[in-house]
């Protein structure tokens, strides 16, 4: 529970709590938690969660409230009779145990495991799982549109997973394997990470192997502003790319030594590369399908944008609608 929740049952309980010891007010507190966090869950639902003014089902806008189902608004459709609430057609619609999301998302917040964060909430490590990749498989769409100014890309490659699957494309190798062939080959995921100097970030996972012109030009021009300036290493790819594309680009040759020409370098686009890596080393392996819920969790996590659980919901709510 929320310190100013909790404070304010306090106060309006004040005459009658005065008698209470420590551990009584613990064991208050304790109580109390569960239905403040189910009761600010749903009202984060119902003012971020899909927009009611139409039926999701046939997109009328005949419509009018028809009692409640779990504690949300329910609607009915005067047009197809269907009834809907806010999160009707999302991937949250027939989630359970709905006063643990935000608990759970906390956990999240603190980059537990699945097992841990399981054990924190109090729920099952299957659900844990679920959950994880339901919320982050929203969340990971709350990013800026548009990149500005200077902006620097660059790749970071990890060892392609297919960690979880019944049915391997390859032989089976121990876990925490390493490639056949030395440097980058089709046995590395490619991600690409642009990032401006304001600290706005976009990634993408390309495919395996190299990255190549023709994937630059279907992921950056949309979410580059029309006076970029493009920062690259000097990888033929993003020459190819910029000249067709009539990006101005700079690059900075890393083989020949130099990192660094003034404003023209890639250090924050490699330090977001590093804390990645870093960060994602806890899970011991992921599994290609999900780099990119991993990716907008820690885009999330970086530079402190999500602060609190609610941050975490509200993004995976408003990340839901690029998926509808």
């Amino acid at each position: 529970m929320h310190d100013g929740v909790f404070n304010s049952l306090l106060e309006r309980l004040r005459g009658q709590l005065d008698g209470f010891s420590g551990a009584q007010l613990t064991t208050l507190r304790a109580l109390l938690e569960p239905a403040s966090s189910l009761a600010t869950c749903l009202e984060l639902i119902e003012k971020f969660g899909q927009p009611c003014d139409r039926c999701p089902h046939c997109a009328a806008i005949h419509i009018h409230r028809h009692g409640s189902t779990g504690g949300l608004q329910r609607y009915r459709c005067l047009t197809c009779r269907r009834t809907f609430n806010a999160l009707t057609g999302t991937p949250f619609a027939f989630l359970r145990l709905r006063g643990k999301w935000l608990p759970f998302l906390q956990a999240v917040l603190d980059s537990r495991t699945v097992r841990n964060a399981a054990d924190t909430t109090g729920i099952h490590r299957n659900t844990s799982f679920r959950w994880r990749h339901r919320f982050m498989g929203g969340a990971r769409h709350d990013r800026p549109p548009r990149l500005q100014g200077i902006v620097e890309a660059d790749e970071t490659y990890l060892l392609e997973s297919q960690k979880g699957s019944r049915h391997l494309d390859r032989p089976a190798r121990r876990r925490g394997g390493k490639a056949r062939r030395r440097g980058i080959s089709n046995e590395l995921d490619c991600i690409l990470v642009a990032r401006d100097r304001d600290g706005k970030t976009r990634d993408f996972v390309c495919g395996r192997g190299p990255v190549t012109a023709r994937q630059l030009a279907f992921h950056l021009p949309p979410i580059l502003a029309a006076d970029v300036l493009l920062v690259s290493d000097s990888a033929a790819a993003y020459r190819t790319f910029t000249r067709q594309a009539g990006i101005l680009h700079e690059a900075v040759n890393l083989r020949a030594g130099v990192r660094a020409r003034g404003a023209i370098h890639l250090q924050h686009v490699n330090g977001y590369h590093s804390r990645f890596h870093g960060w994602l080393s806890r899970f011991n392996g992921v599994a290609s399908k999900y780099l990119p819920n991993y990716l907008g969790w820690r885009h999330g996590l970086d530079g402190q944008r999500w602060l609190a659980p609610a941050d975490c919901l509200i993004a995976a709510l408003r990340g839901n609608d690029a998926l509808s």
